[in-house]
C-alpha cells in the first residue's frame, strides 16, 4: 500500500471494538486510539464544572481546552462518563474541535481507531472498516460484569437500560449518527469470545487487503 493503512472500527458501547482494535493494533504493528476516551474526557470536564453535556458552548470550550492528561483520568470508564460522551458527541463544536486531532494522529503513519463514525466521517477513505455490533442483552452483561469487578452496583436491568438509552442516544443524534459505514464489514460477537472476534476479524482484514 502507497499510503499508511488506516483500520476503522465502530460500533455500539461493549459490542467488543476497543479490545478487538488494540489486538489488531497489536498485531499490525500500527498505533491505536480510543476514539470515545476523548469524547468521555470532554464530557468528564464538563461535569467537572457542574455543566450540561448538552450545552454547546461549554461542551465546545471543553473540548478545545483539552490536555493530554486528561485521557489519562481514572473515573474514564463510568456509566456517567459514558453518558456525558454521548451528549458531548452531538454538538458540532466539539466534533470539530477533536476531528484534526484524530485525522493528524491516523494520517501520520496509520493507526487502528475505534469509535463510532469513524468509518463514516473521520476517515470515510479507509480500506478497511469494521461495525462491530452485539444484542444489547450481551453487551449489557458484559458491561455488568466489568462493573462488578470493579466494586460496582448497579443491577443487571440498570445496566441494561443505560446501554439501550445509549444506543438510542447515539443512533438519532442530529450530528453524526452512529451507523455502519456503506463498505464496513459487519462483525457480530454476540456468541463470539475476544479470541473468536479476534480471528474473524483478521481472516475479514486479510481477505479484503489481499
Amino acid at each position: 500500500m502507497t499510503r499508511p493503512l488506516i483500520v476503522a472500527i465502530d460500533g455500539p458501547a461493549a459490542a467488543g471494538k476497543g479490545t478487538l482494535a488494540r489486538r489488531l493494533a497489536a498485531e499490525l504493528g500500527l498505533p491505536y486510539l480510543d476514539t470515545g476516551l476523548l469524547y468521555r474526557a470532554v464530557g468528564r470536564r464538563v461535569l467537572d464544572r457542574e455543566g450540561d453535556p448538552k450545552d454547546a458552548a461549554m461542551a465546545e470550550a471543553e473540548a478545545r481546552a483539552l490536555h493530554p492528561a486528561d485521557l489519562d483520568r481514572a473515573d474514564l470508564r463510568s456509566a456517567e462518563a459514558a453518558m456525558a460522551a454521548s451528549g458531548v458527541a452531538a454538538v458540532p463544536g466539539v466534533r470539530a474541535a477533536l476531528l484534526a486531532f484524530q485525522r493528524s494522529f491516523g494520517q501520520a503513519r496509520g493507526a487502528v481507531l475505534d469509535g463510532r463514525d469513524i468509518g463514516t466521517v473521520v476517515f470515510p477513505e479507509a480500506p478497511v472498516k469494521f461495525f462491530v455490533t452485539a444484542s444489547p442483552e450481551a453487551r449489557a452483561r458484559r458491561r455488568w460484569l466489568e462493573q462488578q469487578a470493579g466494586g460496582g452496583t448497579a443491577t443487571l436491568a440498570e445496566v441494561e437500560a443505560d446501554v439501550r438509552r445509549r444506543d438510542d442516544q447515539d443512533a438519532h443524534r442530529s450530528v453524526a449518527p452512529m451507523l455502519p459505514a456503506a463498505d464496513a464489514m459487519l462483525l457480530d460477537t454476540t456468541a463470539l469470545d475476544a479470541d473468536a472476534a479476534f480471528a474473524a476479524a483478521l481472516a475479514q482484514l486479510r481477505a479484503r487487503l489481499g
